[in-house]
């Protein structure tokens, strides 16, 4: 994530990946670090009812809610 194009917007964090733009609406968890968008894989995917951003390093934690601008 860390050589993706990126701005903050009203307070929160965005990034772009193939065009599309991805608000984060959550806090990252204390436990991802730091640096995590410089070091760790993320993803991005929809659960129950949206979508999600999700690292990786921790299978089965909850992801953070993303907003993706079309």
């Amino acid at each position: 994530m860390y050589s993706l194009p990126f701005m903050v917007v009203g307070g929160f964090p965005r990034f772009q990946y193939y065009g599309y733009w991805f608000s984060l609406l959550d806090p990252y968890p204390e436990y991802w670090g730091e640096d995590w968008y410089e070091t760790d894989d993320v993803y991005v995917d929809y659960y129950i009812d949206g979508y999600y951003l999700f690292n990786r390093r921790f299978p089965g934690r909850p992801g953070i809610a993303v907003s993706i601008i079309f």
